[in-house]
């Protein structure tokens, strides 16, 4: 059942203070949680919808525990000042729209922000990369706009949810370059973060993200030795995650924290 639950590293970073190639390890921030969509679709093969009320659920149980849920940027900025205590980061990735008409505003009701991984290359599109399962539409560039307006933290999912471990040299670069480019161009502001399609990284991705100009990067489970920020590990949170299963996720990822802080 853990195994089932639990997306999430089983073993420990080196301690953050050490040095590998000459980059600053750090570790991982202990809860990152990982959303989709959020909608009332009855059809989701791939586990990636929950509905208004289970997020909204969700969040009151965190509130109710003194947790809040932040943005990436935010998680991280206040784990610089060594105040991470309390917070637990929201991701949602693919940028579907309905994070605007549905999510936003529960987070609105309980005073969370939270990181939106967009896709600039298939604005106004839809979730295509997918096999099976419903069609959703994706945030515009009015969406992302509204988003960002609202308090959200827009981030790069790539310019179209392709796996980078299998592009070429020249799209690689295309995806995580070009993303942020237009990105910030939308927005008109600097665009911190990236999330690898599918959760899949290698080194050769993680130097590609790194060298774009991202500040940290989201993955599901860890990446290379020495990725640190840039593979940043996330729980998945879906239909199913009721109390008990929340108070689960919650006691594993504390355990993880004390077990990479012992390094």
């Amino acid at each position: 059942m853990v195994a089932d639950i639990f997306a999430a590293p089983r073993a420990a970073e080196p301690d953050p203070r050490s040095i590998t190639g000459g980059r600053p390890r750090r570790r991982p921030a202990a809860w990152v949680a990982m959303y989709h969509s959020v909608s009332n679709c009855p059809e989701d093969p791939h586990d990636i919808t929950v509905t208004p009320g289970r997020l909204e659920r969700q969040l009151a149980w965190l509130s109710h525990r003194g947790l809040r849920g932040v943005s990436v940027r935010e998680l991280l900025a206040a784990r610089a000042r060594g105040q991470e205590r309390g917070l637990v980061g929201l991701t949602f990735d693919d940028g579907y729209a309905d994070f605007v008409t549905t999510a936003l505003p529960v987070l609105h009701r309980w005073r969370c922000t939270a990181t939106v991984f967009v896709l600039p290359g298939r604005l106004g599109g839809e979730n295509s990369w997918e096999s099976s399962g419903p069609r959703k539409p994706l945030l515009d560039a009015d969406g992302i706009r509204g988003a960002e307006a609202a308090g959200m933290e827009i981030a790069s999912h790539g310019l179209t949810h392709v796996d980078l471990t299998e592009a070429d040299d020249r799209a690689l670069h295309r995806e995580v370059t070009e993303s942020r480019r237009l990105l910030a161009g939308l927005t008109g502001g600097n665009v911190e973060g990236f999330c690898y399609p599918y959760g899949v990284l290698d080194e050769r991705t993680v130097d590609a993200v790194r060298r774009a100009g991202y500040r940290y990067a989201c993955a599901i489970t860890p990446g290379p030795a020495g990725s640190g920020d840039f593979a940043l590990p996330r729980i998945h949170l879906g239909q199913a995650d009721h109390a008990l299963r929340l108070e689960l996720k919650r006691r594993l990822a504390r355990a993880h924290g004390r077990a990479l802080e012992a390094e």
